[in-house]
């Protein structure tokens, strides 16, 4: 059998072989099995396309590579840093190239109680307060994620800016399609936001103790 023949064999089986790997990604309903099967039938159609110095096929397999090695170190490295934050300090440093940057001047109200939430704002500058409880925010929190967990989708306080500053601000939708894309994410997302609820619930049982104290003190004898 001579080298063409070879060749034309080797071919017809890369092709057999990728078309398995193409077939198994439609079966796949999360992102990452899908971006290792689409690796693996690059590297087959890229070594199926050398024999018969298919230059064409080579060129369009090798960005293909690239392009779907990139998306899944992206989609690793979130889930990573999504555990990360979930057993550290709760930052949310891993949403930044998600998110989207806006200005805001002194005495702006960015929302207001009882409105549709359809986002959620990470602090980089600036000073902010929750109006109604008067609790001020610190650089690098992040404010509104929980509207998304709520039955009606509606912040539950206004936001208002005390000094000029910068935020980053992420869709609802975009968190949702980045939960569709791989459910791990989804599922370090709900147990940081429920750290941050009951975080916040801890912070209002406080101040409410110290309310009772200071009626307390404040009542005549």
């Amino acid at each position: 059998m001579d080298t063409s023949h070879l060749a034309e064999h080797a071919g017809t089986a890369g092709a057999l072989f990728a078309s398995i790997f193409v077939v198994a990604t439609t079966t796949m309903r999360t992102m990452i099995p899908l971006r290792v099967f689409g690796i693996l039938a690059n590297v087959v159609l890229f070594a199926t396309a050398i024999p018969i110095h298919n230059y064409l096929v080579m060129v369009v397999q090798a960005v293909m590579l690239m392009v779907n090695s990139y998306r899944l170190h992206q989609m690793l490295q979130l889930v990573r840093d999504v555990k990360k934050s979930v057993n550290s300090d709760l930052s949310m440093e891993w949403l930044k190239p998600f998110m989207t940057e806006r200005n805001c001047a002194a005495g702006e109200v960015l929302f207001y109680k009882d409105e549709k939430a359809e986002d959620m704002l990470y602090i980089v500058s600036g000073r902010f307060r929750l109006v109604e409880s008067g609790i001020e925010l610190p650089i690098g929190a992040i404010v509104g994620e929980l509207g998304m967990l709520s039955p009606s989708n509606t912040r539950t306080q206004s936001l208002e800016c005390v000094e000029a500053g910068r935020i980053l601000s992420v869709s609802y939708s975009k968190v949702e399609e980045l939960y569709v894309q791989n459910p791990a994410f989804g599922f370090y997302f709900l147990r940081l936001s429920s750290a941050r609820l009951f975080q916040n619930l801890d912070a209002l049982e406080k101040r409410l103790a110290q309310q009772i104290a200071k009626n307390a003190e404040a009542k005549p004898a």
